[in-house]
């Protein structure tokens, strides 16, 4: 059983985790079955939280009840009443807390919920080590936290890439347009590198955070990059793997990530990386893959992506790099195997 707040089709790398990890979880026999809750969640409104009291509690006795941290870290009064009655295991992609953008309150808030919500869990799968080990302040004991890491789809065809020096450097970006994803910045270190021969398209859902859209397209405009970065929205999936295929390099200015599923996907592709040392990504990209800089290091995203777009030599030694890389990740099949050893060392005898 997983509950997960909203649509289970959403286009980010967590829904793109729990979709895999149920396919994986079937084709392994699993009786896995999806639990809806409201799309309010992590800010869930009353009557969204009733919901969630109401249709746990319709679940028998000794159930074994996955949670994503999407909506277990909002509702710490519900999982507590049924901390005894069922087998909870909760799903951390990343802290609610450690969203960018929030108030100083609403951080304290929101880490006070999920630390109160974590307690009811028999176990916390986590899916990087990074996220295991922040799990510490939510006083979560090593022992109570699993990780299973996302897997990756290996391209058909992951040929050699020919870098063009006379042709536009093909930047991809993959990620829902919200703060934490750091579009602003990376425009802002790219109105600086106007002399090179460069195009960005970014990838991602332009509907979740309206106001970080806005005024992104208003940095693009107040920049003259209009003919330059591409906002295309969500893709479905053949589409994004045209776009992987067709890039040259791949650029994530995130804040912050629990792993980075599409930087493991860029490297798949063979993409030389431009990205930020957050979640497993520095352990994702060594030097030989890509360039990583701090988070929110405008200055230091600009020389890397200058560096970069600057010199062919260099970007064919990371992309050869990179597919070294993306050749040694995991598959969805394996990191399916090791959700459900863990499970059923939860569930018992109730597979």
């Amino acid at each position: 059983m997983l509950v997960l707040p909203g649509d289970l089709l959403t286009a980010t790398g967590g829904y793109e985790y729990d979709r895999r990890m149920l396919e994986g979880l079937r084709q392994l026999r699993w009786n896995s079955t999806v639990v809806a809750l409201d799309s309010s969640f992590p800010t869930p409104t009353a009557q969204a939280l009733e919901d969630a009291q109401r249709q746990l509690s319709a679940l028998p006795a000794d159930s074994l009840v996955v949670i994503d941290g999407l909506a277990l870290g909002a509702m710490p009064e519900v999982v507590h009443a049924h901390k005894d009655r069922l087998r909870m295991v909760g799903l951390i992609h990343h802290p609610l807390a450690a969203e960018t953008g929030l108030s100083p309150e609403l951080v304290s808030r929101l880490h006070e919920s999920e630390r109160r919500a974590l307690q009811a869990m028999r176990l916390v799968v986590v899916t990087s080590q990074r996220t295991g080990r922040a799990l510490a302040d939510f006083d979560v004991a090593s022992d109570r936290i699993a990780v299973v890491e996302p897997g990756v789809d290996q391209p058909r065809h992951a040929d050699e890439r020919v870098c063009d020096p006379d042709a536009p450097v093909r930047m991809l970006c993959v990620a829902t347009v919200t703060a934490r994803k750091g579009h602003e910045l990376l425009v802002d270190a790219l109105t600086d590198l106007t002399e090179m021969d460069w195009t960005l398209t970014c990838v991602g859902s332009v509907e979740r955070s309206p106001a970080t859209v806005r005024a992104l397209k208003m940095r693009i405009e107040a920049s003259g990059l209009e003919d330059r970065v591409t906002l295309m929205g969500e893709l479905d999936e053949a589409a994004l793997q045209r776009q992987f295929r067709a890039a040259d390099l791949f650029v994530l200015a995130t804040h912050y990530e629990g792993y980075g599923m599409v930087v493991a996907q860029a490297l798949a592709h063979g993409l030389p990386i431009i990205s930020t040392r957050t979640g497993a990504i520095e352990e994702l990209v060594r030097p030989e893959a890509g360039v990583l800089v701090e988070p929110g290091d405008w200055t230091a995203l600009r020389d890397a992506l200058s560096r970069v777009l600057a010199d062919a030599d260099l970007r064919r030694q990371l992309a050869a790099g990179a597919r070294a890389a993306g050749a040694k990740l995991s598959s969805w099949s394996a990191a399916s195997e090791r959700m459900s050893e863990i499970l059923a060392s939860v569930a018992g005898a109730l597979r």
